[in-house]
């Protein structure tokens, strides 16, 4: 049996407590609004190294924001509120 999900961690950092946006969905101590919740700190995150790297840094996972995207779209249905049209979303 695994260990419980420490929620304050997983939104502090995401990927700390997560292998992949994928582990989150199927996370069974959370409810679905941590989850929508977890994931979306972490797509701001992952904003954050595309930005870096559209800045000449180099990220760590150049793919990560999409398939943050597409968890949350799984979770959600595709009903997430659209974001300001900042390369952060504004979150």
């Amino acid at each position: 049996m695994s260990e419980p999900i420490n929620y304050d961690e997983a939104l502090l950092n995401p990927a700390a407590v997560f292998e992949t946006p994928e582990a989150v969905l199927t996370q069974k101590g959370l409810s679905k609004d941590q989850k929508i919740e977890i994931l979306r700190r972490w797509e701001y995150d992952a904003s954050e190294d595309a930005v870096a790297e559209e800045e000449g840094m180099q990220a760590e996972r150049p793919l990560m924001l999409r398939r943050v995207a597409l968890a949350l779209e799984e979770l959600t249905g595709g009903t997430t509120p659209h974001k300001a049209p900042t390369k952060q979303h504004g979150n």
